[in-house]
This record gives C-alpha cells, sequence and structure tokens, in this order.
C-alpha cells in the first residue's frame, strides 16, 4: 500500500454524498473517484469538492475501478451491499460498507467470509458506535438489568427501501448488543406500515441470556425527534439523551436523600462529545486500514445486528398474523370452531 490511501466512494445519494467530503478531507487519503449510476449526481459532488483541492474521476460503473483503489466506501441501497462490496473485496480492496451489512444473515455471512479469506478489512457503518455514548456508557455499566430506548422522527422518504427496523431500530440493537454481550434468547415485537410499503413504526422486547431485558422503540412516523436510552441496574439509573448529548446517572451512595424515608443518592450529569461521528467513523476505518487491524465495527458485528433485526422482524410478523387470525375468529365465530 502507498503512503497516501487512494479511496473511492460507491453510491454518491444522500449520505454517500458526506461519505465523499469526509474522505476528501482526511490527510494521508485521496478521494480517487466517486461512483454512481447518476453519472450527472457524482458529477456535480466532483464540482462541490474541487473547492478542496479534491480532483476525484466520475464513473457510473463501479467495476471500473476494481484493482485501482485500496479502499472503498459502499453507500448503495442495502440490496446491492453484498455484491458490490464483494467484488471490490476480490479485487483486493479493503471495504467500509453501509448498515444494514445486508439485507440477509446469509449474505452478509458471505461477506465477512470473504473479508476473512482474502485478508481484507470489513468495517460495517454503525455510526452509533462512533458518536462518544458508546465509549461514556462502558465505564458506568454494571450488569445492566433493563434498557429501554426510543428512537424517533419524522418521515422522511430517504431509507424507505428496508422497514424501520433496518432503517433506525438496528442502530439502537448494535449498541445495546455491544454493552449487553451477552445471546439474545426470545424476542417479542409489533409493528406497522403507515406512510411506506414496510413498517414505519416499530417496538420490540429482548431477553438475554444474561437476564438483561431490552425494550426498543423506533418511528420514522412521528411528529418530533427523540432519541433516548434509560439503563436500570442494581446500583444504578442511566439516562442517556442523544440529541442534547448528556448522560445523567443516579446512583446509590452517600448523596443527599430526594425524599423522606428514601436512601441517599448521587446525582450526576455530564455532556459526552461526540464531535462528528461520520469523520471519527472514516478515520477509524483509515486506522484499521493501515494497521490492519480489526475494526471498531466488524463484519461479525454487523452481522450480530443484523441477526438481532431479523429477529425481530420475524417476531413482527408472527404478531401481526396472530392479530389477523384473531380478528378473523371474531368476526366469523364458526371459523374458530
Amino acid at each position: 500500500m502507498s503512503e497516501t490511501l487512494a479511496m473511492a466512494v460507491v453510491g454518491v445519494g444522500h449520505f454517500g454524498r458526506y461519505h465523499a467530503q469526509k474522505i476528501a478531507r482526511m490527510p494521508g487519503v485521496r478521494l480517487a473517484a466517486v461512483a454512481d449510476l447518476d453519472g450527472a449526481r457524482a458529477a456535480a459532488i466532483v464540482e462541490e469538492l474541487k473547492a478542496e483541492g479534491a480532483a476525484p474521476e466520475v464513473v457510473t460503473d463501479h467495476r471500473e475501478l476494481l484493482g485501482r483503489v485500496d479502499a472503498v466506501s459502499v453507500v448503495v441501497p442495502t440490496l446491492s451491499h453484498v455484491d458490490i462490496a464483494l467484488e471490490f473485496i476480490e479485487s483486493g480492496a479493503d471495504v467500509l460498507v453501509e448498515k444494514p451489512i445486508a439485507n440477509d444473515v446469509e449474505s452478509g455471512r458471505r461477506l465477512v467470509d470473504a473479508a476473512r479469506r482474502h485478508g481484507r478489512i470489513l468495517q460495517v457503518g454503525h455510526l452509533e458506535r462512533f458518536s462518544g455514548v458508546a465509549e461514556a456508557l462502558r465505564g458506568a455499566l454494571n450488569r445492566p438489568l433493563f434498557i429501554d430506548s426510543v428512537r424517533i422522527g419524522p418521515f422522511r422518504p430517504r431509507g424507505t427501501d428496508v422497514s424501520v427496523i433496518l432503517d433506525l431500530m438496528i442502530h439502537d440493537l448494535d449498541l445495546i448488543l455491544s454493552l449487553v454481550e451477552a445471546p439474545i434468547l426470545s424476542v417479542d415485537a409489533a409493528g406497522a406500515p403507515v406512510f411506506s410499503e414496510r413498517e414505519d413504526i416499530a417496538s420490540a422486547r429482548l431477553k438475554f441470556g444474561n437476564g438483561c431485558i431490552a425494550n426498543i422503540t423506533a418511528s420514522r412516523i412521528s411528529l418530533k425527534t427523540e432519541r433516548r436510552m434509560r439503563i436500570f441496574q442494581p446500583d444504578a439509573y442511566i439516562s442517556v439523551d442523544f440529541e442534547k448529548r448528556t448522560i445523567r446517572t443516579v446512583r446509590k451512595g452517600t448523596g443527599a436523600s430526594p425524599f423522606p424515608g428514601v436512601p441517599p443518592v448521587a446525582i450526576a450529569e455530564r455532556d459526552y462529545s461526540e464531535g462528528d461521528p461520520l469523520e471519527r467513523e472514516m478515520a477509524a476505518f483509515v486506522a484499521a486500514v493501515r494497521e490492519r487491524r480489526e475494526p471498531v465495527v466488524s463484519g461479525e458485528d454487523g452481522l450480530r445486528a443484523l441477526d438481532a433485526a431479523i429477529q425481530v422482524t420475524d417476531a413482527l410478523r408472527g404478531h401481526a398474523a396472530f392479530v389477523e387470525q384473531v380478528a378473523r375468529e371474531l368476526s366469523d365465530p364458526a371459523a374458530a370452531s
């Protein structure tokens, strides 16, 4: 590998555009090319980047770049993740692929196995791991017993090629899996499509092998934006506000008693540093490529998050079928007998 890392971005839609911007500004990295089926869109991105001294090549077929770049960021619709990432891995490039890693676990496993077989770095774009909250929480956790997570926002047509589970909830699934570090034993879920053809709102309850329970709600049809997580453990209650970037911890201790007859507690609130999560993600990927080490969010991590999301989806569909069956029986008692 040369001293300057040659990178490309495949897919420069809404989010891929930001990938191209971050790469173009990174020291020791050259944005060699941007690829998009819409050549005019790719050319427009390049025009924007010229002001920053970048002059990437524009291609409409990503295969023109195989064997010509050291690393690539794949920011295309989920259905195309595996095929495109596989081509680059087999051509000798390291790959950052946006979340979810794939549409199904089997396809994702093919990608992970190929990266291992070819000795390539594979990182999955679970951005929440780079927000600063994961690191801040790990230092405060002690056997979490219950986690309540809410991630809701207004409807946007972008991202509706997948359900809200793969679009939004998977962020919290990945973060919770990294914090709990135990297998999922059971999943209950409910949800519904409202504005799109796929589920736009969903709620899931996960039970983990260490006894922890997690309730996770995700919606892309809300009138407000809210991103919160509450964690209960034997010695403390921890509340995270992702919008305000604050963590409040209420811990049994030597502080003041909040109410008569209630044991004293120590209450602490602090900000956590978020910086630019995408910039951190890109920097972590480049560091993993240069040092040939496991990335912060590995292909295996991406697979675990995808598997959890599919378990939630299966549980949701099973619940929907049950509700329909009950409705039929109530409307036609004879059918029930």
